[in-house]
């Protein structure tokens, strides 16, 4: 969708080059091409990746807005966690243009991208082709395909993706995915057409985090699993038509799709805290959808007193039809329901900007946003099937959480640039503030009965209110060097938190971030490039949590009788700190070579320790990480690349949760343990893959050059 000009210090956008250029072991990693953002995986090489930003844990997508073609990526009222965003069908070598946005700020920014957005785009024109195949350690293997043909009056282009990967545990992920694209185009982006198919689908083992304490005292290996049949599959597919139009003085674009996602999910994040052997605490989700929407923008550059303004106007609609439910599972096979429901789920919006160049260098930007959220809940659970029947557990956990419900919200949006400043390096000054929102799952926000524990409790709100500001400097002191730096606030009035195991969403206090975003991109030489960056973060909730406190103090006397006291009681204590939130990331690399012979580069990231419970007493590890590549371009536009990871053999977490579990090899602990306890609290993670070494051959196309005859050139 056409974007107004830039209007934030974090505002960045680029280019296939940019990505190519980049290390990364999976495709949803090269995504942290987006300053500040770290993407994470804890089950497998199919699962949604984890999201951290500017001080926010936000899971699996809570509120990082992934968008291809104009095609949300994002899906409401998830079953596994709201806004599942499972970008593993993405190809980086297609990119055409990747724009990234952070901050409540913009008019055109709506639901799941209050914290940020990512907005990517394919190429419509490939004409060279690309051969890419790969190989590596651990099972590594892909083959990519891609070109595009003149066809009548526009182009086609077609691309093939096929992967595979076990990864080095001990329960091979046996990941086997295979990805299609083929789109007809006409035109160009700002003036044309374009209708494009795309085919997903991805079967995969995973091996979820595990406890530190058996790891510890040599229990388990760190390459261990808990339960060898976690896991999952999923398949998209889609069908999406742009048309744009653009002249001097206005432009249209129109953005359209149908998508058809399912997902199956076999997890099992406690192993054996609630079954006893020979069962375990395996739990199967589902989910099928099928999403209907648009985007539509529509805007007008013209004069008001001899000074230029451009004034934009678009509309977004969105509905899911979704089928989702989740029951407990052993070895894969669901033997009870917990949920099982039929979901509706409509968002709306209408929205405006206005810029106004008000001189050279001053300009302002003035936004407003109405948001219609809607939906309904209608269970089809059966109650034979519900845990429980046989003890006398009521049979209403379906019904009671049925019902309708609609929220209208309202999101006012400002900015201004002033610059640039050729005595300050060509400096660009920023300053934004903006309101936005956060949707929580619809069945949280109807939900009056807990499924899981079998007790009533209150829903929490539709929409939740998220305010921000940001200021921020962008500068190109010298010739070949831009950098940035930009200082943000955002609050949320509740940081709720959706639970895919429970079906329920549970209030969370007000929270806070304070943050800086360093950047730094310097083009010293034609042969050599160099980028930095730093994001430090203070996030707290705001307030006391009474009920945290009171239930810790039960903990301390022990008034269950917990079996596992008092190893249940580290992490309980309340206190401020937001579970998961990033405080420290940084990234740096160094790139060499031209655009034929010998080449390389090194890449640097780093995670810094977080607080994983609210008391701050379960810490994660810091993780760093290095990664190296070289190769060598020929004439003929191909070349060979080993790229390799982990290249100082870091033994650290690739991700870090904090809460209660018993583990099977806890029975040598705990040989009589028979349930009725919160677990053995401790930091529960997935290690950081070891060295690993990927060889990748690719080069142009051109094998089917013949098939150009379709079409004029």
């Amino acid at each position: 969708m056409r974007d107004a000009s830039v209007t934030s210090s974090s505002t960045r956008g680029f280019d296939a080059q940019d990505v190519a250029s980049r290390s990364y072991s999976q495709p949803a990693e090269a995504l942290e091409i987006d300053p500040g953002l770290i993407v994470a995986q804890h089950s497998g090489a199919g699962k949604a990746n984890q999201y951290f930003l500017r001080g926010f844990a936000l899971d699996h997508g809570y509120d990082i807005g992934l968008t291809i073609d104009g095609m949300p990526i994002n899906q409401g009222s998830h079953v596994h966690s709201n806004g599942y965003a499972d970008a593993n069908f993405i190809i980086p070598e297609l990119f055409g243009a990747v724009d990234v946005r952070k901050g409540p700020y913009f008019a055109d920014e709506g639901i799941f991208s209050s914290v940020g957005s990512i907005r990517m785009e394919y190429v419509d024109r490939l004409r060279e082709g690309l051969l890419s195949a790969s190989g590596g350690m651990f099972g590594y293997g892909r083959l990519l395909g891609a070109k595009s043909f003149a066809v009548g009056d526009g182009e086609l282009l077609a691309a093939l993706e096929l992967n595979n990967y076990n990864g080095p545990w001990e329960r091979p992920d046996e990941q086997r995915k295979i990805n299609g694209v083929l789109r007809w185009s006409q035109g160009t982006q700002e003036n044309g057409l374009s209708i494009t198919a795309m085919a997903f689908s991805n079967h995969w083992f995973g091996t979820d985090q595990i406890p530190m304490h058996d790891v510890a005292l040599g229990l388990m290996s760190r390459w261990g699993t808990q339960d060898p049949t976690d896991g999952g599959n999923a398949t998209r597919y889609s069908l999406s038509a742009r048309w744009s139009q653009t002249s001097a003085s206005d432009f249209s674009r129109v953005e359209a799709f149908a998508i058809r996602e399912t997902t199956n999910l076999y997890d099992d994040f406690v192993y054996n805290l609630v079954n006893p052997l020979p069962l375990n605490d395996q739990t199967h989700q589902f989910d099928r959808r099928t999403v209907l929407g648009f985007n539509a923008v529509h805007g007008w550059k013209y004069n008001v007193a001899a000074i230029p303004v451009e004034t934009r106007v678009g509309a977004q609609t969105r509905f899911d039809a979704i089928r989702n439910g989740f029951g407990d599972s052993y070895l894969r096979n669901q033997y009870d329901s917990i949920r099982d429901d039929y979901v509706k789920n409509y968002t709306h919006a209408l929205w405006t900007d206005t810029t106004v160049r008000w001189t050279p260098w001053f300009r302002s930007t003035v936004g407003f946003r109405l948001d219609y959220v809607h939906g309904s809940v209608d269970t089809v659970l059966n109650p034979l099937y519900a845990p429980g029947w046989f003890a006398g557990a009521p049979n209403l956990i379906g019904t009671a959480n049925d019902g309708e419900l609609g929220r209208v919200f309202t999101s006012p949006k400002a900015g201004v640039v002033f610059g640039p400043f050729h005595e300050l390096g060509n400096s660009e000054f920023f300053v934004n503030f903006g309101e936005g929102l956060r949707e929580e799952d619809i069945r949280g926000a109807l939900a009056h009965w807990d499924p899981a524990v079998g007790s009533y409790g209150p829903n929490v709100q539709l929409l939740t209110k998220t305010r921000g500001a940001e200021a921020g400097v962008r500068a190109k002191p010298i010739e070949g060097l831009d950098t940035s730096l930009s200082l943000f606030w955002q609050d949320f009035d509740a940081e709720n938190t959706f639970s895919g195991d429970a079906g329920v969403t549970t209030y969370g206090r007000p929270g806070r971030r304070l943050g800086f975003e360093w950047t730094g991109d310097y083009s010293i030489a034609s042969w050599a490039h160099a980028y930095g960056e730093v994001t430090g973060t203070h996030a707290r909730f705001r307030g006391s949590d009474a009920v945290q406190k009171a239930a810790y103090l039960q903990l301390v006397n022990n008034d269950a009788g917990d079996p596992l006291y008092p190893l249940n009681l580290p992490g309980n204590a309340p206190g401020n700190y937001l579970m998961l939130a990033p405080v420290w990331v940084a990234k740096a690399g160094v790139e060499l070579g031209e655009k034929t012979g010998w080449f390389g580069g090194l890449y640097y990231r780093y995670f810094g320790s977080r607080p994983l419970t609210e008391d701050g007493q379960i810490r994660s590890s810091a993780t760093a990480s290095l990664n190296v590549r070289a190769g060598y371009r020929f004439d003929n536009g191909w070349k060979i690349q080993l790229d390799a990871f982990n290249v100082t053999n870091q033994r650290s977490s690739a991700i870090d949760y904090g809460y209660g579990a018993f583990g099977r090899q806890d029975y040598l602990l705990f040989p009589g343990y028979a349930g009725g306890s919160i677990g053995v609290m401790d930091r529960h993670f997935k290690p950081q893959d070891p060295p690993a070494v990927r060889v990748t051959l690719s080069g142009p196309l051109t094998i089917l050059d013949s098939a150009s005859a379709l079409g004029p050139k």
